[in-house]
């Protein structure tokens, strides 16, 4: 990897860590115990503009950077004992929407906006279906549940951010190509990416 890919990785942990606490100015976006956050937007945007392998890397550092104590996670939450939260299960998700993300638009040989639209749809898609799954498995088997806690009610949670994330990931589908086109006119960036 060369200093530019670095570059690029860590601007996206760093977003990361941004688009996890705008609850902190905001706290009433806190539904069911689940921060609404731009971490989704974030996240697949870095698989569109990075590629797989480097998306899901920076993604990584921003997980591990939080595990190991830096309060970059929602609600500036971070420590090794931040596994066991429910929430746990959207942070590790990133890494696999992200990598996905990117995987799709790597594969194909059309790089449309509608190309990037539908892989970031579905890197949002992975990133609900893993983070939410978690989230019902650690109330059910670890976690103080809500009484009358159920797996409809935990996608019910849902719900309230899903249009946000919905409408996110497509603008980060539109604006991915642009980003995209123009790291990849630099020969030393292009050789990596694409």
């Amino acid at each position: 990897m060369r200093a530019k890919d670095l570059t690029f990785i860590a601007m996206f942990a760093a977003l990361m860590a941004i688009g996890a606490n705008i609850t902190s100015w905001a706290p009433f976006l806190v539904i069911g115990g689940v921060p609404i956050t731009l971490q989704t937007f974030f996240c697949v945007l870095a698989g569109a503009i990075l590629g797989a392998k480097r998306g899901a890397i920076a993604m990584t550092v921003y997980m591990l950077i939080g595990l190991f104590g830096a309060p970059v996670f929602a609600r500036f939450g971070g420590g090794f004992s931040t596994i066991v939260a429910p929430t746990f299960g959207f942070i590790l998700s990133f890494i696999l929407a992200a990598y996905v993300t990117g995987l799709l638009i790597e594969k194909s040989a059309n790089r449309s906006v509608a190309r990037f639209i539908t892989a970031t749809i579905i890197g949002m898609i992975i990133n609900y279906v893993v983070g939410t799954n978690w989230m019902y498995v650690a109330f059910k088997l670890w976690a103080e549940a809500p009484e009358g806690f159920s797996y409809t009610m935990a996608w019910s949670w849902m719900l309230v951010p899903l249009p946000k994330d919905i409408i996110l990931s497509i603008v980060a589908g539109v604006i991915a190509p642009r980003i995209y086109k123009a790291l990849n006119q630099h020969q030393i960036y292009n050789k990596y990416v694409a």
